[in-house]
């Protein structure tokens, strides 16, 4: 007993330190982090990441960097970085600070190329690096610094004779297909097979045109029309490839309701939006503000994170948005400013081994974020839902509460691990504390039934039995009014 007590006392000592910690971490960091309860209201949360340390090109020996805009880390743990001003890719060892290689030429058929402001670069599963070579008009396959292939001026119908093809991002899956995003490319994602021929678009996304819009676009003149048509909110920022050939696209966004999307190989968006139906970063708005971080999220990349988790970015105010696969929003962390941790203009984002790897251009750094006890318990019991192990996911989501009590996600992770397991009453419990109307209507129902199926025998016994007893005691009532009738009748004759 005296051992059982030291252990919990230890226990509870350690889970004091835990909560002071992460307290401390909340206050420490230059920014909040936060999620959305079931009714759309901010709830600040301890700090799922904080800011680690910076990284110039000056402090890895390379020259300052200028103006990057693409990053990928590779399955090996490398970091490939497209220093765009300085027409390179900065290679970097899975440590971040050794340099494994500086890409600035190449060799093209025996003759020394370079690159022309490249801005997105990707490693293919069989290792060759693709580069987004943009204003070169081109994106190149390298092996090392040897050249491949290169794609460029594609030609198609739906193109057009005056097309002018300029690559941003780019990203290749299991197959060898290419997936690049143009400028000015409205109509979805460009699609190259193996042999760098174009094929078509990808993920088209189609804009419903309200009521409104309609009425003010027949009133416009026909240079009014030219110029609308200049803003429909279909391009994509940015993709990611999962492992299954999934491909996760952030595309802008107007309405502030979906802007990301997960493509199946036929192109089509097959993504949960979640209990509140919204995957558009920010829910306030601020319509009516003039402030520049007013309006919608403005989402420019996206970073698969595994176990169906992605993560989206934000440039008009530098928050980073984590999701799971079914949609429900994680936890909010970053922000603008000057101060260390902070973003002065966001351009991209990966993910490497639990960190969060994110570019600059202004500041002209890699800003490496560290996952908290808070944010790796949160991840590590959706990875545990994800492969199914729900007993641990419970025990995990636990955890996640004596951290932060009132969070809606871990009590409906706990009722959702409870629903799988088929313990529908302690499901509901929770589901109804974590506000998840439909897996709570599913725990219901699934009560319902057993209710039924455990006492349908004895119901079905007592209904049979009242219905007999009915028809037995209406036939006794029938024949005693007809002795009744018999008898008055002999009495009546006499």
């Amino acid at each position: 007993m005296k051992a059982k007590r030291i252990a919990a006392i230890i226990l509870l000592v350690i889970i004091v330190a835990a909560v002071a910690s992460e307290a401390a971490l909340a206050t420490s960091v230059p920014y909040d982090t936060y999620t959305y309860d079931y009714w759309g209201f901010i709830v600040y949360t301890p700090a799922a990441y904080i800011p680690g340390e910076s990284i110039s090109g000056v402090s890895l020996g390379t020259g300052t960097f200028n103006d990057p805009q693409g990053i990928f880390a590779a399955p090996d743990g490398a970091v490939y970085i497209a220093d765009t001003g300085n027409n390179r890719i900065v290679v970097l060892e899975p440590d971040l600070h050794t340099v494994r290689d500086v890409i600035s030429t190449f060799d093209n058929n025996g003759t020394e190329d370079s690159f022309n402001r490249p801005r997105g670069v990707t490693v293919s599963p069989d290792g060759l690096i693709y580069i987004a070579d943009t204003e070169n008009r081109r994106v190149v396959a390298l092996d090392g610094t040897t050249l491949v292939k290169t794609i460029r001026d594609p030609e198609a119908e739906l193109l057009g004779e005056n097309f002018d093809f300029v690559p941003l991002k780019v990203a290749v899956d299991f197959a060898g297909r290419v997936f690049v995003i143009a400028r000015n490319m409205f109509q979805g994602i460009m699609t190259f097979n193996q042999d760098g021929e174009f094929v078509g678009f990808y993920g088209t996304i189609n804009v419903n045109i309200t009521l409104w819009q309609r009425f003010w676009r027949a009133l416009s003149t026909q240079e009014q029309r030219a110029r609308q048509q200049q803003f429909i909110p279909t391009e994509f920022t940015g993709l990611d490839v999962d492992p299954m050939g999934f491909i996760f696209a952030s595309n802008i966004d107007m309405a502030g309701e979906q802007a990301v999307r997960r493509l199946n190989p036929n192109g089509e968006d097959v993504i949960r939006r979640g209990e509140n139906e919204h995957l558009g970063g920010d829910l306030l708005m601020f319509p009516f503000s003039d402030s520049p971080y007013s309006g919608p999220s403005n989402i420019i990349d996206v970073a698969y994170r595994g176990k169906g988790m992605y993560s989206l970015l934000d440039s008009r105010r530098g928050r980073i948005f984590t999701y799971d696969r079914e949609g429900n929003l994680l936890y909010v962390f970053g922000g603008m400013g000057q101060q260390a941790g902070t973003f002065r203009q966001p351009t991209a984002i990966a993910v490497q081994e639990g960190r969060i790897l994110a570019l600059d251009a202004i500041r002209n750094e890699l800003i490496i974020f560290e996952q908290t006890l808070y944010g790796e318990l949160i991840n590590r019991a959706v990875s545990l839902r994800y492969d199914g192990d729900e007993a641990l996911a419970v025990e995990t989501w636990r955890e996640v509460l004596i951290l932060n009590e009132n969070l809606e996600l871990a009590n409906a992770g706990i009722g959702k691990a409870y629903l799988t397991a088929g313990d529908n009453i302690n499901a509901m419990r929770y589901l109804e504390l974590g506000m998840d109307r439909h897996h709570y209507s599913i725990a219901f129902r699934r009560y319902r039934n057993d209710i039924l199926k455990d006492n349908i025998g004895w119901m079905l016994t007592v209904m049979v039995a009242g219905i007999f007893g009915f028809v037995v005691l209406r036939a006794l009532r029938r024949r005693r009014h007809k002795d009744v009738i018999d008898d008055g009748g002999g009495t009546m004759d006499a």
